[in-house]
Protein backbone atom coordinates (compact mmCIF):
# COMPACT_ATOMS: atom_id res chain seq x y z
CA UNK A 1 0.00 0.00 0.00
CA UNK A 2 1.06 3.59 -0.66
CA UNK A 3 3.36 4.86 2.10
CA UNK A 4 4.49 8.16 3.56
CA UNK A 5 7.94 7.43 2.14
CA UNK A 6 6.43 7.25 -1.37
CA UNK A 7 4.82 10.66 -0.92
CA UNK A 8 8.00 12.18 0.46
CA UNK A 9 10.02 10.75 -2.44
CA UNK A 10 7.54 12.31 -4.90
CA UNK A 11 8.07 15.76 -3.47
CA UNK A 12 11.32 16.47 -5.30
CA UNK A 13 9.75 15.61 -8.66
CA UNK A 14 6.62 17.63 -7.92
CA UNK A 15 8.51 20.72 -6.80
CA UNK A 16 10.30 20.88 -10.16
CA UNK A 17 7.00 21.56 -11.91
CA UNK A 18 4.23 22.44 -9.44
CA UNK A 19 3.79 25.32 -7.02
CA UNK A 20 3.38 25.16 -3.27
CA UNK A 21 -0.13 26.55 -2.89
CA UNK A 22 -1.35 28.71 0.02
CA UNK A 23 -3.47 27.57 2.94
CA UNK A 24 -5.54 30.38 4.44
CA UNK A 25 -7.99 30.63 7.31
CA UNK A 26 -11.43 31.83 6.24
CA UNK A 27 -13.06 34.15 8.76
CA UNK A 28 -16.25 34.13 6.68
CA UNK A 29 -16.74 30.38 6.65
CA UNK A 30 -15.55 30.02 10.22
CA UNK A 31 -18.29 32.42 11.31
CA UNK A 32 -20.91 30.71 9.14
CA UNK A 33 -20.15 27.23 10.48
CA UNK A 34 -18.74 27.73 13.97
CA UNK A 35 -15.69 25.67 13.00
CA UNK A 36 -12.18 26.99 12.37
CA UNK A 37 -12.22 26.66 8.58
CA UNK A 38 -9.07 26.82 6.47
CA UNK A 39 -8.91 26.64 2.66
CA UNK A 40 -6.13 24.80 0.81
CA UNK A 41 -6.07 26.88 -2.35
CA UNK A 42 -4.96 24.36 -4.94
CA UNK A 43 -6.98 26.51 -7.34
CA UNK A 44 -3.81 28.63 -7.60
CA UNK A 45 -1.79 25.66 -8.83
CA UNK A 46 -0.19 25.63 -12.28
CA UNK A 47 -2.84 24.43 -14.76
CA UNK A 48 -5.42 25.49 -12.16
CA UNK A 49 -5.68 22.11 -10.41
CA UNK A 50 -3.81 19.53 -8.32
CA UNK A 51 -3.41 17.03 -11.16
CA UNK A 52 -0.05 18.47 -12.22
CA UNK A 53 1.47 16.96 -9.06
CA UNK A 54 0.69 13.33 -9.86
CA UNK A 55 1.45 13.80 -13.54
CA UNK A 56 4.84 15.35 -12.78
CA UNK A 57 5.79 12.45 -10.52
CA UNK A 58 4.70 9.83 -13.07
CA UNK A 59 6.49 11.48 -15.99
CA UNK A 60 9.66 11.80 -13.91
CA UNK A 61 9.72 8.03 -13.32
CA UNK A 62 9.50 7.02 -17.02
CA UNK A 63 12.32 4.90 -18.37
CA UNK A 64 14.32 6.18 -21.38
CA UNK A 65 12.41 3.81 -23.66
CA UNK A 66 9.07 4.99 -22.30
CA UNK A 67 10.06 8.62 -22.70
CA UNK A 68 10.94 8.02 -26.35
CA UNK A 69 7.61 6.32 -27.10
CA UNK A 70 5.55 9.01 -25.39
CA UNK A 71 2.53 8.85 -23.10
CA UNK A 72 -1.23 8.69 -23.46
CA UNK A 73 -4.00 9.33 -20.97
CA UNK A 74 -7.72 9.96 -20.61
CA UNK A 75 -9.21 12.83 -18.65
CA UNK A 76 -12.23 15.06 -18.26
CA UNK A 77 -9.86 18.03 -18.15
CA UNK A 78 -7.59 18.65 -15.19
CA UNK A 79 -5.46 15.51 -15.46
CA UNK A 80 -5.25 16.23 -19.19
CA UNK A 81 -3.67 19.61 -18.54
CA UNK A 82 -1.33 18.21 -15.90
CA UNK A 83 -0.03 15.46 -18.15
CA UNK A 84 0.30 17.80 -21.12
CA UNK A 85 2.35 20.35 -19.19
CA UNK A 86 4.51 17.83 -17.31
CA UNK A 87 5.21 15.91 -20.50
CA UNK A 88 6.04 19.02 -22.50
CA UNK A 89 8.44 20.24 -19.81
CA UNK A 90 10.15 16.83 -19.87
CA UNK A 91 10.26 16.78 -23.70
CA UNK A 92 7.90 13.79 -23.83
CA UNK A 93 5.18 13.52 -26.49
CA UNK A 94 1.65 13.28 -25.07
CA UNK A 95 -1.74 12.28 -26.48
CA UNK A 96 -4.78 13.11 -24.37
CA UNK A 97 -8.21 11.57 -24.93
CA UNK A 98 -11.03 13.71 -23.54
CA UNK A 99 -14.82 13.17 -23.58
CA UNK A 100 -16.58 14.90 -26.44
CA UNK A 101 -18.46 17.09 -23.96
CA UNK A 102 -15.40 18.12 -21.93
CA UNK A 103 -15.46 21.84 -21.07
CA UNK A 104 -14.14 23.87 -23.98
CA UNK A 105 -11.80 25.83 -21.71
CA UNK A 106 -10.10 22.61 -20.55
CA UNK A 107 -9.72 21.30 -24.09
CA UNK A 108 -8.10 24.54 -25.24
CA UNK A 109 -5.82 24.68 -22.21
CA UNK A 110 -4.65 21.09 -22.77
CA UNK A 111 -3.73 21.87 -26.34
CA UNK A 112 -2.04 25.04 -25.16
CA UNK A 113 0.19 23.01 -22.81
CA UNK A 114 1.40 20.94 -25.75
CA UNK A 115 -0.80 17.85 -25.65
CA UNK A 116 -2.42 16.33 -28.74
CA UNK A 117 -6.12 16.15 -27.90
CA UNK A 118 -8.43 13.41 -29.15
CA UNK A 119 -12.14 13.89 -28.37
CA UNK A 120 -13.98 10.61 -27.88
CA UNK A 121 -16.96 9.26 -25.94
CA UNK A 122 -19.58 10.76 -23.67
CA UNK A 123 -17.66 10.40 -20.40
CA UNK A 124 -14.34 9.50 -18.80
CA UNK A 125 -14.82 5.72 -19.13
CA UNK A 126 -15.39 5.87 -22.89
CA UNK A 127 -12.44 8.25 -23.32
CA UNK A 128 -10.29 5.86 -21.28
CA UNK A 129 -11.19 2.92 -23.51
CA UNK A 130 -10.03 4.88 -26.57
CA UNK A 131 -6.81 5.89 -24.79
CA UNK A 132 -5.99 2.23 -24.11
CA UNK A 133 -6.48 1.50 -27.82
CA UNK A 134 -3.93 4.19 -28.63
CA UNK A 135 -1.62 2.82 -25.93
CA UNK A 136 -1.62 -0.60 -27.60
CA UNK A 137 -1.37 0.68 -31.17
CA UNK A 138 1.48 3.16 -30.54
CA UNK A 139 3.27 1.45 -27.61
CA UNK A 140 2.81 4.52 -25.43
CA UNK A 141 2.81 4.51 -21.63
CA UNK A 142 -0.62 5.03 -20.13
CA UNK A 143 -0.64 7.62 -17.35
CA UNK A 144 -3.68 6.82 -15.26
CA UNK A 145 -5.53 9.73 -13.70
CA UNK A 146 -5.83 8.06 -10.29
CA UNK A 147 -5.30 4.27 -10.25
CA UNK A 148 -1.50 4.48 -10.04
CA UNK A 149 0.60 4.65 -6.86
CA UNK A 150 3.11 7.04 -8.45
CA UNK A 151 0.31 9.44 -9.37
CA UNK A 152 -1.26 9.04 -5.92
CA UNK A 153 2.08 9.83 -4.28
CA UNK A 154 2.35 13.04 -6.27
CA UNK A 155 -1.13 14.14 -5.20
CA UNK A 156 -0.19 13.31 -1.60
CA UNK A 157 2.30 16.17 -1.52
CA UNK A 158 -0.73 18.39 -0.87
CA UNK A 159 -1.11 16.54 2.44
CA UNK A 160 2.48 17.28 3.38
CA UNK A 161 1.89 20.99 2.78
CA UNK A 162 -1.35 20.95 4.80
CA UNK A 163 0.39 19.34 7.78
CA UNK A 164 3.25 21.84 7.66
CA UNK A 165 0.98 24.88 7.32
CA UNK A 166 -1.74 23.74 9.75
CA UNK A 167 -0.26 21.34 12.34
CA UNK A 168 -3.27 21.93 14.64
CA UNK A 169 -5.46 20.21 12.04
CA UNK A 170 -8.43 18.16 13.27
CA UNK A 171 -10.20 17.27 10.01
CA UNK A 172 -9.37 17.48 6.33
CA UNK A 173 -12.14 17.36 3.71
CA UNK A 174 -11.22 16.12 0.24
CA UNK A 175 -13.16 15.55 -3.00
CA UNK A 176 -13.35 12.04 -4.43
CA UNK A 177 -13.61 11.17 -8.09
CA UNK A 178 -11.32 8.26 -8.86
CA UNK A 179 -9.80 8.46 -5.39
CA UNK A 180 -6.16 9.26 -6.15
CA UNK A 181 -6.20 12.64 -4.45
CA UNK A 182 -7.75 11.53 -1.17
CA UNK A 183 -5.59 8.39 -1.08
CA UNK A 184 -2.44 10.48 -1.37
CA UNK A 185 -3.53 13.13 1.13
CA UNK A 186 -4.77 10.55 3.65
CA UNK A 187 -1.45 8.69 3.42
CA UNK A 188 0.59 11.84 4.00
CA UNK A 189 -1.52 12.99 6.94
CA UNK A 190 -1.72 9.57 8.60
CA UNK A 191 2.05 9.34 8.45
CA UNK A 192 2.56 12.77 10.00
CA UNK A 193 -0.25 13.38 12.51
CA UNK A 194 -2.30 11.26 14.87
CA UNK A 195 -6.06 11.49 15.36
CA UNK A 196 -6.81 13.57 12.25
CA UNK A 197 -10.06 12.73 10.46
CA UNK A 198 -10.09 12.44 6.68
CA UNK A 199 -13.54 13.05 5.17
CA UNK A 200 -14.18 12.27 1.51
CA UNK A 201 -16.89 14.07 -0.46
CA UNK A 202 -18.59 13.04 -3.67
CA UNK A 203 -21.29 14.62 -5.78
CA UNK A 204 -24.58 12.79 -5.23
CA UNK A 205 -24.75 12.17 -8.98
CA UNK A 206 -21.39 10.36 -9.00
CA UNK A 207 -21.29 8.57 -5.66
CA UNK A 208 -19.36 5.39 -6.50
CA UNK A 209 -17.01 5.57 -3.49
CA UNK A 210 -19.84 5.76 -0.98
CA UNK A 211 -21.48 2.71 -2.58
CA UNK A 212 -18.16 0.86 -2.73
CA UNK A 213 -17.46 1.40 0.96
CA UNK A 214 -20.93 0.17 1.81
CA UNK A 215 -20.43 -3.08 -0.12
CA UNK A 216 -16.74 -3.54 0.66
CA UNK A 217 -15.67 -3.73 -2.97
CA UNK A 218 -15.29 -1.31 -5.89
CA UNK A 219 -18.71 -0.62 -7.38
CA UNK A 220 -19.34 1.02 -10.74
CA UNK A 221 -22.42 3.14 -11.32
CA UNK A 222 -24.25 3.15 -14.66
CA UNK A 223 -24.05 6.88 -15.28
CA UNK A 224 -22.90 10.12 -13.72
CA UNK A 225 -24.88 13.34 -13.52
CA UNK A 226 -23.28 16.32 -11.78
CA UNK A 227 -21.97 19.81 -12.41
CA UNK A 228 -18.72 18.67 -10.77
CA UNK A 229 -17.22 17.26 -13.97
CA UNK A 230 -13.77 16.92 -12.39
CA UNK A 231 -15.02 14.11 -10.13
CA UNK A 232 -17.62 12.65 -12.50
CA UNK A 233 -16.28 9.09 -12.65
CA UNK A 234 -18.33 5.90 -12.63
CA UNK A 235 -16.06 4.19 -10.11
CA UNK A 236 -13.08 4.73 -7.84
CA UNK A 237 -9.81 3.02 -8.71
CA UNK A 238 -8.90 -0.33 -7.22
CA UNK A 239 -5.58 0.95 -5.83
CA UNK A 240 -6.98 4.14 -4.24
CA UNK A 241 -9.91 2.18 -2.83
CA UNK A 242 -7.60 0.06 -0.68
CA UNK A 243 -6.18 3.24 0.85
CA UNK A 244 -9.64 4.79 1.26
CA UNK A 245 -10.84 1.72 3.17
CA UNK A 246 -7.81 1.90 5.45
CA UNK A 247 -7.27 5.61 5.99
CA UNK A 248 -10.47 7.58 5.20
CA UNK A 249 -12.88 7.97 8.09
CA UNK A 250 -16.07 8.80 6.25
CA UNK A 251 -17.40 9.49 2.75
CA UNK A 252 -20.38 11.80 2.30
CA UNK A 253 -22.26 13.25 -0.66
CA UNK A 254 -23.54 16.70 -1.59
CA UNK A 255 -26.13 17.78 -4.14
CA UNK A 256 -25.48 19.96 -7.17
CA UNK A 257 -27.52 22.68 -5.49
CA UNK A 258 -25.22 22.57 -2.45
CA UNK A 259 -22.18 22.62 -4.73
CA UNK A 260 -23.51 25.67 -6.59
CA UNK A 261 -24.20 27.42 -3.28
CA UNK A 262 -20.65 26.82 -2.03
CA UNK A 263 -19.12 27.89 -5.33
CA UNK A 264 -21.10 31.13 -5.34
CA UNK A 265 -20.20 31.93 -1.74
CA UNK A 266 -16.50 31.30 -2.39
CA UNK A 267 -16.58 33.64 -5.35
CA UNK A 268 -18.52 36.38 -3.57
CA UNK A 269 -17.07 36.22 -0.06
CA UNK A 270 -13.52 34.89 -0.55
CA UNK A 271 -12.93 36.06 -4.14
CA UNK A 272 -11.85 32.51 -5.00
CA UNK A 273 -13.03 30.91 -8.23
CA UNK A 274 -13.40 27.13 -8.09
CA UNK A 275 -14.90 24.53 -10.37
CA UNK A 276 -17.65 22.22 -9.17
CA UNK A 277 -15.21 19.57 -7.94
CA UNK A 278 -13.27 22.23 -6.06
CA UNK A 279 -16.39 23.38 -4.22
CA UNK A 280 -17.54 20.01 -2.86
CA UNK A 281 -15.43 20.04 0.36
CA UNK A 282 -16.82 23.41 1.41
CA UNK A 283 -20.30 22.34 0.31
CA UNK A 284 -20.05 19.38 2.70
CA UNK A 285 -19.01 21.67 5.57
CA UNK A 286 -21.75 24.23 4.92
CA UNK A 287 -24.41 21.54 4.51
CA UNK A 288 -23.18 19.75 7.66
CA UNK A 289 -22.91 16.54 5.65
CA UNK A 290 -20.68 15.21 8.43
CA UNK A 291 -20.60 16.04 12.13
CA UNK A 292 -18.08 18.51 13.51
CA UNK A 293 -17.72 20.50 16.69
CA UNK A 294 -17.58 24.24 17.29
CA UNK A 295 -13.99 25.42 17.01
CA UNK A 296 -12.82 22.27 15.23
CA UNK A 297 -9.97 23.02 12.81
CA UNK A 298 -11.09 21.88 9.36
CA UNK A 299 -9.13 22.18 6.13
CA UNK A 300 -11.12 22.07 2.89
CA UNK A 301 -8.99 21.03 -0.08
CA UNK A 302 -10.18 23.21 -2.96
CA UNK A 303 -8.74 21.02 -5.68
CA UNK A 304 -9.28 23.06 -8.84
CA UNK A 305 -10.52 26.24 -10.46
CA UNK A 306 -10.94 25.29 -14.11
CA UNK A 307 -14.59 26.03 -14.69
CA UNK A 308 -15.94 26.79 -18.14
CA UNK A 309 -17.32 30.33 -18.33
CA UNK A 310 -20.65 29.19 -19.76
CA UNK A 311 -20.98 26.68 -16.93
CA UNK A 312 -19.99 29.34 -14.41
CA UNK A 313 -22.90 31.55 -15.44
CA UNK A 314 -25.37 28.71 -14.91
CA UNK A 315 -23.86 27.58 -11.63
CA UNK A 316 -23.72 31.07 -10.14
CA UNK A 317 -27.35 31.65 -11.07
CA UNK A 318 -28.26 28.38 -9.33
CA UNK A 319 -26.27 29.52 -6.33
CA UNK A 320 -28.05 32.87 -6.22
CA UNK A 321 -31.42 31.12 -6.37
CA UNK A 322 -30.40 28.86 -3.49
CA UNK A 323 -29.35 31.91 -1.46
CA UNK A 324 -32.62 33.72 -2.22
CA UNK A 325 -30.77 36.37 -4.19
CA UNK A 326 -32.68 35.89 -7.46
CA UNK A 327 -36.44 35.60 -7.96
CA UNK A 328 -38.39 34.88 -11.12
CA UNK A 329 -42.18 34.88 -10.97
CA UNK A 330 -45.04 34.47 -13.43
CA UNK A 331 -48.61 35.75 -13.02
CA UNK A 332 -51.67 36.69 -15.01
CA UNK A 333 -52.75 40.35 -15.26
CA UNK A 334 -55.94 41.94 -16.42
CA UNK A 335 -55.20 43.42 -19.84
CA UNK A 336 -55.88 47.02 -18.90
CA UNK A 337 -53.86 50.19 -18.30
CA UNK A 338 -52.03 50.46 -15.00
CA UNK A 339 -51.72 46.74 -14.17
CA UNK A 340 -48.01 46.53 -14.98
CA UNK A 341 -47.36 49.70 -12.99
CA UNK A 342 -49.24 48.20 -10.05
CA UNK A 343 -46.96 45.15 -9.99
CA UNK A 344 -43.89 47.33 -10.42
CA UNK A 345 -44.99 49.42 -7.47
CA UNK A 346 -45.19 46.37 -5.19
CA UNK A 347 -41.73 45.23 -6.27
CA UNK A 348 -40.37 48.75 -5.80
CA UNK A 349 -41.86 49.05 -2.30
CA UNK A 350 -39.81 46.02 -1.28
CA UNK A 351 -36.61 47.48 -2.72
CA UNK A 352 -36.03 44.72 -5.26
CA UNK A 353 -34.09 45.42 -8.45
CA UNK A 354 -35.79 44.26 -11.66
CA UNK A 355 -33.57 42.42 -14.17
CA UNK A 356 -36.13 41.74 -16.88
CA UNK A 357 -39.85 41.88 -17.65
CA UNK A 358 -41.70 39.80 -20.23
CA UNK A 359 -45.31 40.85 -20.97
CA UNK A 360 -47.24 38.53 -23.31
CA UNK A 361 -50.86 39.04 -24.46
CA UNK A 362 -50.77 36.03 -26.82
CA UNK A 363 -50.10 33.23 -24.30
CA UNK A 364 -52.60 30.36 -24.50
CA UNK A 365 -52.28 29.90 -20.75
CA UNK A 366 -54.30 33.03 -19.90
CA UNK A 367 -57.76 34.36 -20.73
CA UNK A 368 -58.38 36.47 -23.82
CA UNK A 369 -58.77 39.60 -21.68
CA UNK A 370 -55.58 38.94 -19.72
CA UNK A 371 -51.82 39.01 -20.20
CA UNK A 372 -49.03 36.85 -18.87
CA UNK A 373 -46.25 38.62 -16.97
CA UNK A 374 -42.85 37.24 -16.02
CA UNK A 375 -40.58 39.31 -13.80
CA UNK A 376 -36.95 38.54 -12.93
CA UNK A 377 -35.51 40.44 -9.99
CA UNK A 378 -32.56 40.71 -7.63
CA UNK A 379 -33.51 40.07 -4.01
CA UNK A 380 -31.63 40.29 -0.72
CA UNK A 381 -32.26 36.81 0.65
CA UNK A 382 -34.92 34.10 0.86
CA UNK A 383 -37.03 36.07 3.36
CA UNK A 384 -37.00 39.12 1.09
CA UNK A 385 -38.09 37.04 -1.89
CA UNK A 386 -40.88 35.41 0.14
CA UNK A 387 -42.11 38.82 1.29
CA UNK A 388 -42.42 40.04 -2.31
CA UNK A 389 -44.38 36.96 -3.33
CA UNK A 390 -46.64 37.36 -0.28
CA UNK A 391 -47.37 41.00 -1.12
CA UNK A 392 -48.23 40.16 -4.72
CA UNK A 393 -50.59 37.41 -3.57
CA UNK A 394 -52.14 39.71 -0.97
CA UNK A 395 -52.92 42.12 -3.80
CA UNK A 396 -54.89 39.39 -5.60
CA UNK A 397 -52.34 37.91 -7.98
CA UNK A 398 -51.79 34.17 -8.39
CA UNK A 399 -48.02 33.94 -8.37
CA UNK A 400 -46.06 31.06 -9.85
CA UNK A 401 -42.46 31.10 -8.59
CA UNK A 402 -40.25 29.91 -11.46
CA UNK A 403 -36.87 30.37 -9.72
Amino acid sequence: MLSLADVQAARAHVEEVARRTPLERSRTFSELTGADVHLKLETFQRTGAFKIRGAANRIATLSPTEREAGVVTASAGNHAQGVALAATRADVDSTIVMPEYAPVSKVKATRGYGGEVVLHGIDYEEAQARAHEIEAAEDRTYVHAFDDETVMAGQGTIGLEIVEDCPELDTVVVPIGGGGLIAGIATAIAGKLDDVRVIGVQAAGAASAAQSLASGRVESIDRVDTIADGIATRSVGETPFEVIQERVDEVVTVSDTEIAHALTLLLERSKVLVEGAGAVPLAAILAEAFEYEDGETIVAALCGGNIDMNRLTTVVMRGLIEMGRYLKVKMALKDRPGELERVAGIVSEHGANVYAVHHDRTSRDVAVNAAELEVEMETHDAEHAAAIVASLEADGYEVDVLA
